[in-house]
């Protein structure tokens, strides 16, 4: 009969790598309020401003994101 023994060890890498993911989720739900914020903001602009910005319609969604 044979026996595995696993030992397990927390890295400090491991706390590292929490710390880098629970930064990373907060830094994307920042930039989604970002986006939504230019999104409400353009999405409120009449037609004319809109053109004056370069923008239709339905190019609000692509603006907002790439931060227009």
């Amino acid at each position: 009969m044979s026996t595995v023994s696993v030992t397990h060890r927390t890295s400090p890498d491991l706390f590292a790598r929490v710390v880098e993911t629970v930064a990373a989720f907060f830094e994307a739900v920042g930039e989604g309020r970002r986006i939504a914020q230019r999104y409400e903001a353009l999405s409120r602009l009449s037609d004319v401003a809109l053109k004056r910005r370069g923008l239709t319609r339905d190019q609000i969604a692509r603006a907002a994101i790439q931060g227009r």
